[in-house]
């Protein structure tokens, strides 16, 4: 059935050629018999068939022009499936169909890219530059950039200057290249806000693309203090119940136990296990509230004229002991004698918290050796203390300054925070860095 439908349009046209044909030899017999009506009779069926042949072909020129306008112009609404049968249209066919479903994909791929992008709260804003044009174009603007900025979803680049010229100046003015930067936009003359600014170039299929994500400033600092919030509250969590399920647990079972009649050895002996375990965990408890107390109620630093040398050295003779006794090495290189306004007491203790933070990192390290130094630049001091331990996992990277986070058995897991607490006290800054074979904290007061 198929191969006697792929022959249709040429059967068909022939046909019509043969027909044609055959009525023209009947006119010519007919004419030359002096059948003058009848041959009158047959010259109006040919033009009746020539006209049908010119229809039968402009119809099937017709069909291809009109599956190929439809390919062109994106349109691929019209359902051909009634013509499917014809094999001479096969490979016109497969050629929409597949264009079709590859339109349909896409079309579904921008619906759902235009979702997660008018659903995030970052303002998106996407230039288009096409090939041999020297104006860019709008092709995105996101629900949060248009709401959050007050400007409707205009298509035209200078539309958009002529409401934001804040955010569009300082882009031509960097020649819409690659940019990365904080930026101040007045909205409606309102308070100036701070935003980051983010933008890159790309090119796709000779066209170029300029992308612009803007973050507010106060957005991503309400973000940070939730995460550490959340963070908080989840150390907190652990901690309480690590204390109370086991109180309530010897709670319960010793309310079990004074409800009998008459106590036994064992019952005794049970008693007194468990308060002692209570009294552990309660002790454990406090501890850990007063490490809370200690971080929330810092005391301001009492600033005095100190000297670095003596201060460095006054910290490594408190510590020298336990460095001996773990077998590190300290190479002290602050040899400048420069006087700074710190509380001695509390630098003393970042210090001292971070040598201890060196000292357990080396505890299974065989070249065990921690380097203290010092440099001065722009009126500020930078202290860094290294150590040759295997480095912080960056898994955890972004926990080490977090409350009671700790990775030791024994340790309470204040000692970075209260460290950081203390240098920013000090208008300064505590940060880190590591290359898996050191860890170097610094350390930047002013001086």
């Amino acid at each position: 059935m198929a191969k006697k439908k792929s022959f249709q349009l040429y059967q068909l046209l022939f046909l019509r050629l043969i027909v044609i044909l055959a009525v023209v030899a009947c006119i010519f017999f007919l004419y030359t018999h002096h059948f003058i009506y009848t041959t009158i009779f047959f010259l109006l069926i040919f033009i009746a068939l020539l006209a049908e042949l010119f229809y039968f072909v402009q119809n099937v020129f017709q069909f291809y022009d009109k599956t190929i306008s439809a390919i062109l112009n994106d349109d691929f609404s019209a359902d051909f499936s009634k013509h499917s049968g014809l094999q001479n249209y096969k490979s016109l066919f497969r050629l929409y169909n597949t264009l079709k479903a590859n339109k349909q994909e896409q079309v579904s791929k921008d619906i759902v890219y235009s979702s997660i992008l008018n659903n995030i709260e970052t303002a998106v804003l996407i230039l288009q530059k096409k090939q041999g044009e020297e104006e860019r174009n709008i092709f995105f603007i996101n629900d949060y950039f248009s709401g959050h900025f007050r400007v409707p979803k205009v298509t035209k680049w200078h539309y958009l200057k002529n409401m934001l010229p804040s955010l569009c100046t300082i882009i031509e003015e960097r020649d819409f290249d690659d940019i990365k930067t904080s930026i101040q936009i007045r909205i409606d003359k309102e308070d100036m806000q701070t935003f980051i600014l983010q933008a890159s170039k790309t090119v796709n299929y000779n066209d170029e693309y300029y992308i612009v994500l803007m973050d507010s400033i106060q957005n991503v600092i309400d973000k940070k203090e939730k995460e550490a919030w959340v963070n908080l509250m989840k150390v907190i969590s652990h901690e309480l119940m690590n204390s109370v399920t086991p109180i309530r647990s010897l709670a319960q079972n010793l309310q079990e136990i004074a409800g009998q009649e008459k106590l036994t050895d064992d019952d005794l002996d049970d008693i007194r296990q468990s308060v002692n375990t209570m009294i552990h965990r309660s002790d454990h408890l406090q501890g850990f509230i007063e490490s809370y107390r200690k971080l929330a109620m810092l005391p301001s630093p009492v600033k005095e004229k100190t000297e670095l040398t003596a201060l460095i050295g006054s910290v490594l003779q408190i510590m020298a002991p336990l460095l001996k006794n773990a077998g590190i090495s300290i190479d002290n290189k602050v040899t400048d004698k420069r006087w700074l306004m710190v509380d001695r007491l509390q630098i003393e203790q970042v210090l001292i918290n971070l040598l201890t933070n060196s000292m357990y990192a080396l505890e299974d390290k065989a070249d065990k050796k921690i380097e203290i130094a010092a440099e001065f630049k722009n009126k500020r001091i930078f202290i860094t203390i290294s150590d040759t331990g295997s480095g912080i996992d960056a898994a955890i990277e972004d926990k080490i300054f977090l409350p009671f986070f700790t990775t030791r058995k024994q340790g309470a897991g204040i000692g970075l925070t209260l460290s950081k607490n203390i240098v920013e006290a000090h208008n300064g800054y505590l940060i880190y860095n590591t290359d898996g074979e050191r860890t170097t904290f610094l350390i930047c007061l002013v001086e």
